[in-house]
């Protein structure tokens, strides 16, 4: 049976947890996650159709080919890709009913004023024309980008976070994406003046050229395993690119969290504390 997605070995990924029902990947940053225009062969899951190609194929296009999440190209790290029908389905109503713990690491230009808090700031999907984006070293005059903006007519959006890490340069934060909105994380951090340094999008020009790329990564997921019913806790190490900008502002690479438990640090994000921010 031919696939709906050619397969791509070349396309590297880690798989850090794997069973019959789902698998839990590290998508590294430069690759997109879908295929699309001018990258119709080398998305992530292209990679994916290489080592899953009939499974996926067998969960289907109406479910995303086992995709549950996105992440920004320029961004990295953990994604759930569901290898059943069956299971994403059920991993799916867990995403709406937000059990599903996401946890983000981002560098900022800034620190925030408190050291921990929640974002709760509506945010609203716009299609933009943008004359100062430059793509593979090509500026790309009046593009159209589909960005988020915080707005009262936006979708309901959360984000906690807390500061890991300040210097005088900038600022190492842990985020909680409590809703899934477009650029969530890097639009909320923007609208407290903590913009992601390597940000694109959002953000003064002074941050966009202060990192090789974004500075943002998915270094942890937590949810309940749809058949089974166990707990599945996984995390990533920083990665070399983030690791080195940390140091080069005066900070230092954190740890792994043990991925058999939860974190001793998950009351840190609980949503009770003072909002900075609600429209």
């Amino acid at each position: 049976m031919k696939l709906s997605h050619e397969p791509n070995e070349r396309v590297g990924f880690k798989v850090h947890y794997e069973d019959d029902h789902l698998a839990v990947v590290e998508k590294p940053p430069g690759l997109v996650t879908t295929p699309g225009k001018g990258h119709e062969y080398d998305s992530l899951l292209n990679g994916l159709f290489a080592r899953y190609g009939q499974t996926l194929q067998d969960v289907g296009a109406d479910r995303d080919y086992g995709l549950l999440q996105r992440l920004d190209r320029d961004a990295s790290g953990l994604l759930i890709v569901a290898l059943s029908p069956k299971s994403w389905e059920a991993l799916r109503e867990s995403f709406r009913q937000r059990t599903v713990r996401k946890f983000y690491w981002a560098v900022t230009r800034s620190t925030p004023n408190q050291p921990k808090g929640v974002i709760n700031r509506p945010i609203e999907e716009h299609l933009t024309k943008r004359d100062d984006l430059w793509v593979e070293g090509v500026k790309a005059f009046y593009a159209r980008v589909k960005l988020g903006k915080i707005s009262a007519r936006g979708k309901p959006s959360m984000t906690v976070y807390r500061v890991l890490q300040r210097s005088e340069h900038g600022a190492f934060l842990e985020c909680r994406a409590m809703t899934g909105r477009l650029h969530q994380v890097r639009v909320h951090l923007d609208s407290i003046g903590c913009s992601i340094l390597g940000d694109r999008f959002y953000g003064p020009r002074a941050s966009r050229g202060a990192a090789p790329r974004l500075m943002l990564h998915a270094h942890r997921v937590a949810f309940t395993h749809p058949i089974t019913g166990d707990e599945v806790d996984v995390s990533s190490r920083c990665p070399r690119d983030i690791a080195r900008v940390l140091r080069q502002l005066g900070m230092t690479k954190p740890g792994i969290f043990d991925s058999k438990g939860p974190s001793p640090d998950d009351s840190d994000h609980e949503t009770a504390g003072d909002p900075v921010g609600q429209e």
